[in-house]
């Protein structure tokens, strides 16, 4: 798995760990034959087939997502998947989203928001809400030709819950990864390039401060933990 630009697993998990997922797989992939689905269809997996409780604004992620133009995946359609992922949608490159089921996780933890690729797993989000967040600043600082005003639609309530337009152009914050880690959260691909660019404008005190911060463990230590268990 690649969490930023850091593998952190690339094979298949040992035998003696079974989760939850894994042992009633054969439930989803009988429930549907096509790789195309619903977005009912995936609040029903993740409750009935993970056993776990839906994210709230899973719904509206799904809309953002279709709204982008990717294709909604049924959450049964796991090849060349691992096996925890829970498949949402899928880009024009071939890459999928996903959410990254916890075979323990405790009741308060959220389930992280994933991009597969051929080589490995990215993180996108700690959870739903934050990933949401991200898509409708990042869609907000785009000029008005290339804007996607059919995105902000579909976050419904969400949408309202979690970002107002325009408030990156006032909050005077002139860099969009600023604000992001300002005003939403860490991410590792934001602050994999904080430490590029101190690396190439030769300050390499503070390339090493940022990349010390990226590997502090209260951060990204759950998804760590949660790789130990293969």
């Amino acid at each position: 798995m690649k969490v930023g630009g850091v593998v952190l697993y690339g094979g298949a998990p040992r035998g003696s760990v079974v989760p939850l997922l894994l042992s009633r797989r054969r439930v989803s992939l009988c429930a549907s034959s096509s790789s195309y689905s619903s977005i009912s269809d995936h609040v029903s997996f993740v409750k009935d087939v993970a056993a776990t409780q839906p994210p709230q604004h899973l719904s509206q992620l799904l809309s953002i997502l279709k709204t982008r133009g990717e294709s909604i995946i049924s959450p049964g359609a796991r090849q060349g998947l691992i096996p925890l992922a829970i498949p949402l949608s899928k880009n024009s490159s071939g890459n999928v989203t996903a959410l990254l089921r916890w075979p323990t996780a405790p009741p308060e933890m959220e389930m992280p928001v994933v991009e597969v690729r051929k080589y490995g797993v990215w993180l996108l989000a700690k959870s739903v809400d934050q990933f949401i967040q991200r898509l409708l600043v990042e869609e907000d600082t785009k000029n008005g030709r290339e804007r996607n005003e059919e995105v902000f639609y579909a976050s419904g309530d969400a949408g309202e819950k979690f970002y107002r337009k325009g408030d990156f152009t006032e909050s005077g914050i002139s860099n969009l990864d600023v604000y992001l880690l300002k005003k939403v959260g860490l991410f590792p691909d934001i602050i994999e390039r904080k430490v590029a660019r101190h690396f190439e404008e030769g300050d390499l005190v503070s390339a090493l401060v940022t990349g010390e911060f990226y590997t502090k463990k209260s951060i990204f230590q759950d998804l760590l933990d949660l790789l130990c268990q293969f």
